[in-house]
């Protein structure tokens, strides 16, 4: 089986970045963000959904929760494998997931997540408690913001009416928030 060319230099870079090259994981969540962007529009135009932002759901906001899943569970990557399943299964989940707190409903058939169940997580793994004490570490609009997006499945919009925000200033404080979470999750010893 051959991968694309792209994939290839996503996956050396993740290779770099899961070995703490900073540089290496920039670059790799820059360029999979267009890929990512794509997929999550193909996922919900098959599903029927044409016009995103008329059925309540914003594309941006789906792939804003798959770059922070894929941020969340790199680890999970098996480095001998190929990176574009991994981050499409993220991708399908996340949509399914964004879909389901919207009322929609999908059937997947088990034959789709087999081989991507979740495995038992490594010991230095981030886990709830370690996740609770970085949230700490944000300042209270960031932590709020992030706890309201990633965590509970609201939407940007909803997020920035409920604190007086513009939907732009919520999208940039997110994005500095879980740049904050990285570093900190970088520099964390334990």
């Amino acid at each position: 089986m051959t991968h694309s060319e792209p994939e290839e230099q996503w996956a050396a870079w993740m290779r770099l970045a899961l070995d703490g090259d900073g540089d290496a994981y920039r670059r790799v969540l820059a360029a999979i963000t267009p890929y990512v962007r794509a997929q999550t529009r193909n996922r919900f135009k098959r599903l029927g959904i044409d016009r995103l932002g008329r059925d309540g759901v914003d594309p941006e906001d789906v792939v804003q929760e798959i770059l922070l899943a894929v941020h969340l569970k790199r680890h999970t990557w098996d480095m001998e494998r190929p990176i574009g399943p991994w981050l499409a299964a993220i991708t399908r989940h996340k949509v399914i997931d964004t879909l389901r707190r919207r009322g929609y409903r999908s059937d997947v058939p088990i034959e789709d997540v087999a081989n991507v169940l979740p495995v038992e997580a490594a010991e230095d793994g981030l886990d709830g408690r370690d996740l609770d004490r970085m949230l700490e570490r944000l300042n209270d609009r960031q932590r709020d913001i992030v706890q309201s997006i990633s965590m509970r499945g609201n939407s940007v919009r909803e997020t920035a009416e409920r604190l007086n925000m513009s939907d732009g200033a919520v999208r940039v404080a997110l994005h500095r928030a879980l740049k904050s979470l990285a570093l900190l999750f970088r520099s964390d010893p334990a």
